[in-house]
């Protein structure tokens, strides 16, 4: 009688610890244990976590609150344009931007002017080594360094990058020597800069000219949109 109640005891015991060996081998979460491949993001003082839900275009993403995020210090070409076409590189940023970002937890460092007048919210996105979304997106030609409204020091972070990235003639910046014909003309209030070819803004108080489009984005300025085919040319071209 003990060996066969000693025996149902075994069996039992078989029963009832077999499937919990066989999560554990398999990476299944148990209970107690965390889910394999999730690891906690953490972020320094002043940046909170956030999660990404999808990126919009190259320059914006929307986070899993429904939020919509504005990268504050950069831009990238348009997507989606009255013919369709889209700008140059501006597929390619779109789709990095989906790589680096989407379904992922990074670290959000908002902007001094926290939302822009889309009711956007402005920041930039890190990742836990310190590296910023658009940094990387600047580095390989696919954004441009654009001064916006509290945007100070991630600009100042942003334009060397730019800088580099420009004398290694990459994505856009590997366009510029097809450029249209300067010379350009530039706001110092603003940080745009324009053609009298695409556009018409005359009233400017305080004017800088610049002999090259390449000049212009050296100093960090950016071009109107209106101006971005006379600097970048078409898509295909």
């Amino acid at each position: 009688m003990f060996k066969f109640v000693r025996n149902l005891l075994i069996i039992l015991s078989l029963f009832l610890f077999l499937p919990l060996f066989g999560a554990c081998k398999k990476g299944e979460k148990v209970e107690g244990t965390k889910a394999v491949g999730q690891t906690e993001v953490s972020c320094p003082s002043g940046m909170e976590v956030v999660e990404v839900k999808r990126a919009v275009d190259g320059d914006t993403v929307e986070l899993k609150t429904g939020e919509k995020l504005r990268y504050a210090a950069i831009n990238t070409l348009e997507l989606h344009t009255e013919t369709g076409v889209p700008e140059p590189f501006a597929k390619e940023a779109y789709l990095r931007n989906k790589e680096l970002v989407e379904g992922k937890k990074l670290c959000l460092a908002k902007n001094i002017r926290e939302k822009d007048r889309f009711g956007r919210l402005l920041g930039e996105l890190y990742f836990p080594n310190g590296t910023s979304v658009s940094e990387i997106l600047v580095k390989e030609g696919l954004a441009l360094c654009c001064w916006f409204e509290g945007s100070g020091n991630l600009f100042e972070k942003c334009l060397p990058i730019q800088r580099s990235a420009i004398k290694a003639r990459v994505g856009l910046f590997s366009l510029l020597d097809k450029a249209g014909p300067g010379p350009y003309y530039g706001n110092k209030n603003s940080k745009r800069f324009h053609h009298p070819a695409c556009s018409k803004d005359v009233n400017i108080k305080r004017m800088v000219v610049f002999k090259t489009a390449e000049e212009a984005l050296l100093e960090g300025y950016c071009p109107v949109r209106t101006c971005t085919e006379y600097v970048f040319g078409k898509a295909g071209d």
